[in-house]
């Protein structure tokens, strides 16, 4: 068995799917995106195929080191996005070759399902108690929402009131017993984040989510080690080596490389053992589509670590298409008492409807992150 091509898809709402198909007749499906800069995600993917064309798909580790060292530079978000999505596809591949689900590849399951949240409130956070109450009565058992709008270095106190008052409005809805994530998204600088991180030990939340960005984090390991509320980062980490002065620091409490920037199955794993050797969870970053999502779920199956996934059915970037429509079986994904099951099917276990993401593609999209100013009209980060 051969790779004969690789083909992406660049789909609504803001998703880059690939296809690679080998010389008898086996398929398999990534999903190498990164959000904002699909386009470049996809160039790169071109690249990395000549690495790839005629090589033998179920030999994995060796393609993935190839594709990772024989670049003089290597690494960064476009880089190990695009070796993301190839790597999902090629163990995609071997599991359907051998007949048997990925996990069952990598040692087997530890759990055959995983607790799941639900964003609400959107970017800017808003209506924030009524979304919460809606997908607890879903049947989510946890949620997870943006905290604070911009943010200046040091700022009024005003947007610390309002953050305080959605989060309590939250809690207040869904009462003691469900899980409320809030994520500063980075947009909080230092100075800041020491005041929201004291103001919101009260209301017994299950993490707070890039305190500060992850380059500053070693410059606020004191404030972090001793915040009673756990620490969760790393969506903008993209290896093992970005993984290992964090770790190494115990700021951090819960880790999350997201599976489609961060190498891929391969990738992950390691980060993920590499984790749980400090004792540290694991909650894989996956706002985005069916594939990154399954991906995400044949990890979960073997890490012990892997705590709870996140999920982006009905998230507020998913506007023309959300996370279900591209899979021939939508029923993979049933959530269930706060969870899901990982799928059992072969390779990452899902069915991708082909005939729709062409459909789809042919609209495309050119999403791109929002641009945020302060009132002073400096650039804020969103």
């Amino acid at each position: 068995m051969k790779i004969k091509s690789l083909t992406t898809y660049t789909v609504p709402p803001r998703w880059l799917f690939l296809r690679i198909e080998t010389d008898d007749g086996v398929v398999g499906w990534g999903e190498p995106v990164l959000e904002g800069r699909a386009a470049s995600v996809a160039a790169a993917v071109e690249e990395l195929s000549d690495y790839l064309i005629g090589q033998d798909p179920t030999q994995i580790e060796d393609l993935w080191t190839v594709m990772y060292r024989s670049g003089f530079y290597r690494g960064g978000g476009i880089h190990m996005s695009a070796l993301a999505g190839i790597d999902q596809a090629l163990w995609d591949i071997k599991g359907k070759a051998l007949g048997v689900p990925a996990y069952e590849l990598l040692g087997g399951r530890v759990r055959d399902r995983i607790k799941v949240y639900s964003w609400i409130g959107g970017d800017r956070p808003a209506d924030t108690a009524k979304a919460a109450r809606e997908v607890v009565d879903r049947g989510f058992t946890a949620v997870k929402m943006n905290g604070t709008e911009e943010l200046q270095y040091l700022d009024t106190w005003d947007k610390v009131d309002r953050c305080l008052a959605n989060v309590a409005a939250v809690r207040d809805a869904v009462g003691p017993e469900i899980g409320i994530g809030v994520d500063f998204h980075g947009r909080v600088h230092k100075p800041m984040a020491k005041v929201l991180l004291r103001e919101l030990e009260p209301f017994r939340l299950m993490f707070v989510e890039e305190p500060v960005l992850s380059e500053h984090v070693d410059g606020f390991v004191d404030v972090l080690r001793q915040s009673p509320i756990p620490i969760a980062l790393g969506e903008r980490l993209f290896s093992r080596w970005d993984f290992k002065s964090v770790l190494a620091s115990g700021a951090v409490d819960i880790i999350q490389p997201d599976p489609s920037h961060c190498g891929g199955i391969t990738e992950a794993r390691k980060i993920a053992h590499m984790a749980e050797a400090y004792d540290v969870a694991l909650a894989l970053h996956c706002p985005l589509g069916p594939i990154a999502l399954a991906t995400c779920l044949q990890i979960d199956a073997g890490c012990y670590n892997a705590t709870i996934q996140e999920q982006s059915l009905g998230i507020h970037y998913n506007t023309s298409n959300d996370l279900l429509d591209y899979l021939v079986d939508p029923s993979v994904f049933t959530y269930a008492d706060g969870q899901v099951r990982i799928p059992t099917g072969p390779g990452l276990g899902i069915e991708v409807n082909e005939e729709y993401v062409i459909e789809r593609a042919a609209e495309g999209h050119r999403w791109r992150n929002p641009v945020w100013r302060h009132s002073d009209g400096s650039f804020a980060e969103w």
